[in-house]
């Protein structure tokens, strides 16, 4: 029997980086990623893990997994080995080109997620961590979803049987810093101004505390930010804090949420920094739209950040960034924040998996 319950990683866009941090975290993290296998393609995985070979250093087996055992079965799978479960519909299919967007890339990449989705919803795997995908390439692919939250989203309430709208779902970014949580995604920021409604902050407000509090063992101390420069500034400024955002907030109090604000959003940021020297004033920020929440994370360190989906039935992380096209193949990138991502899912399926 494993020590850890499996997790599944999928592969990524083949074309992108996705494929060599993956490879590269089973060689330089082994005891992180005990326990872990790889959704994807072989051959894909076998040009990963050449492309990160340097002179002196061993090379990385890639170990194809029995298909016809579910759950995965990894007790004997040694140490920096990169094992992978090879999807049926991926064989024989050769590899993408690095570097490009294409619909071949983008079919693989969902294929991936989805298989690790509904194996996770079946509680077959512990966790999923998900490798970047290129939105692009979904699209050209026909996938319906732009990215990997709406996606996983969609399978989510298909395994449920409930509609999209029964299954909210929202983005956290966080590192050792800083963790925010998004009202709206990956929609145009005339649409994400829109998107801020009572309701929508409210829920995004319902959904943090549920996930926060399993997650930290208590109710989590919640900064709000402001849509406005200064938070409005009383209304001078726009008054959706007014008129939305405060409601929302009351509301929320009203439930017996540890919520606050809203504040400026220029400065709610470094309120909530946790440093060795400080303890932040808030455990996560409430961002009103993708940018505003992603910048101050991502400023911090994308070696470090680790993308959390919050409201699903499972648990999924990503690291924080996306394909790097323009040094995929190189063997260059930095696997880091999938290392981390890999961490935090472990941390954060022990207690759906704890007797």
């Amino acid at each position: 029997m494993n020590a850890l319950p499996a997790l599944a990683i999928t592969q990524g866009d083949p074309a992108g980086i996705g494929p060599e941090i993956v490879a590269k975290a089973f060689r330089d993290a082994p005891q992180v990623l005990r326990g872990c296998f790889v959704v994807g393609d072989l051959p894909t995985m076998r040009r990963a893990a050449s492309c990160i070979m340097r002179p002196g250093q061993p090379s990385l087996p890639v170990a194809r997994l029995d298909a016809h055992r579910a759950p995965v079965d990894l007790a004997d799978i040694p140490p920096r080995c990169l094992p992978v479960w090879q999807l049926p519909e991926l064989e024989g299919v050769a590899p993408a080109p690095w570097g490009r967007v294409s619909a071949e890339a983008g079919r693989a990449a969902a294929a991936c997620v989805v298989w690790a989705a509904r194996a996770a919803l079946r509680g077959e795997v512990a966790a999923l961590v998900t490798a970047p995908l290129h939105k692009e390439a979904l699209a050209a692919a026909g996938v319906h979803h732009p990215g990997h939250t709406e996606l996983l989203q969609a399978e989510a309430a298909l395994h449920a049987g409930v509609s999209l709208q029964q299954m909210p779902v929202r983005m956290m970014l966080a590192n050792d810093e800083l963790r925010t949580v998004l009202v709206s995604i990956h929609v145009a920021l005339r649409d994400a101004i829109t998107a801020v409604t009572q309701d929508s902050v409210l829920q995004t407000l319902r959904i943090t505390h549920a996930a926060l509090s399993r997650s930290l063992g208590r109710a989590p101390r919640i900064g709000v930010a402001g849509l406005n420069p200064h938070a409005g500034e009383g209304g001078l400024f726009g008054r959706e804090e007014l008129e939305i955002i405060a409601p929302a907030v009351t509301q929320a109090r009203s439930e017996g949420i540890d919520a606050h604000g809203p504040f400026a959003p220029d400065t709610i940021f470094m309120r909530a920094r946790s440093t060795p020297q400080r303890a932040g004033e808030f455990d996560v920020v409430l961002a009103m739209y993708h940018d505003q929440g992603l910048i101050p994370v991502k400023y911090l360190g994308v070696d470090k950040g680790v993308n959390v989906t919050l409201g699903l039935p499972l648990v999924r992380t990503s690291p924080d960034h996306g394909t790097a096209f323009d040094i995929a193949g190189q063997g260059t990138a930095d696997a880091e924040s999938l290392i981390e991502a890999v961490r935090m899912a472990r941390q954060l399926a022990r207690p759906r998996t704890s007797p």
